[in-house]
């Protein structure tokens, strides 16, 4: 209904990823079934809060697969789906996007990994020869450390627990996860289902209150894109 235009947004609430799969559901999460279901070429997950914006390169993903995952394509085409997704969705101009490393230390010229070296330093140098605003490789402890709301429009992480939990650690509960680069507008909250207070009348709804007010704004700004191109 959304695709046909009945809609200008989509909120999905939290689901349990076991029970997916249980119920023979066989994507990894409703990101990447969103995309599949949209016809989604490239699709980001994004979490949003009113002090950082995290961009994953690689999602719900084992953490000893997301080494063989990077490819330089990969690198690319996400931080290409989150850089476009500021422009269209956040009325930026020109992003400016800070990109962590895998490794420790950014690898160590090598010596702690060869990632960025090998992958993730040429998908960036593409970036830049075709005017993306970015820097990096920077290690994440490091970047985190020192980081203040304002100084970049995003931050790309290379997978999900790397961005998630400084993020999570600084947004009070009230964080959002967008998916980029989808046809339609898509938020949730940033968390997964409860069941251990299910029924208690304790759950907190301020996650999915900012995930409905963030998908209103996104949709608006999208309305006007449209607009000023026609």
């Amino acid at each position: 209904m959304t695709m046909r235009g009945e809609f200008q947004a989509v909120v999905t609430a939290p689901v349990s990823k076991q029970a997916m799969h249980l119920a023979g559901v066989e994507y990894p999460g409703q990101t990447e079934m969103l995309a599949h279901l949209t016809g989604a070429p490239h699709v980001a997950m994004m979490l949003v809060s009113r002090t950082m914006r995290i961009g994953l390169v690689t999602i719900h993903l084992p953490l000893h697969e997301v080494s063989p995952a990077l490819t330089v394509p990969l690198v690319r085409e996400q931080i290409t789906t989150i850089h476009d997704a500021l422009v269209r969705d956040w009325h930026i101009r020109r992003p400016l996007l800070a990109v962590l490393s895998l490794n420790p230390h950014a690898g160590e010229g090598g010596d702690i990994g060869r990632e960025e070296i090998d992958t993730i330093i040429p998908a960036l140098r593409e970036l830049q020869s075709s005017g993306v605003r970015l820097i990096g490789p920077l290690p994440a402890d490091g970047f985190f450390a020192r980081y203040k709301s304002g100084d970049f429009d995003a931050i790309i992480a290379m997978y999900h627990d790397q961005g998630l939990v400084p993020l999570k650690m600084s947004s009070g509960g009230r964080a959002v996860n967008v998916s980029a680069g989808l046809p339609i507008v898509r938020t949730s909250p940033d968390h997964g289902t409860g069941f251990d207070i299910a029924g208690k009348g304790i759950a907190d709804p301020a996650s999915m209150v900012e995930a409905i007010t963030l998908a209103v704004t996104i949709a608006r700004n999208r309305t006007r894109s449209m607009r000023s191109l026609s």
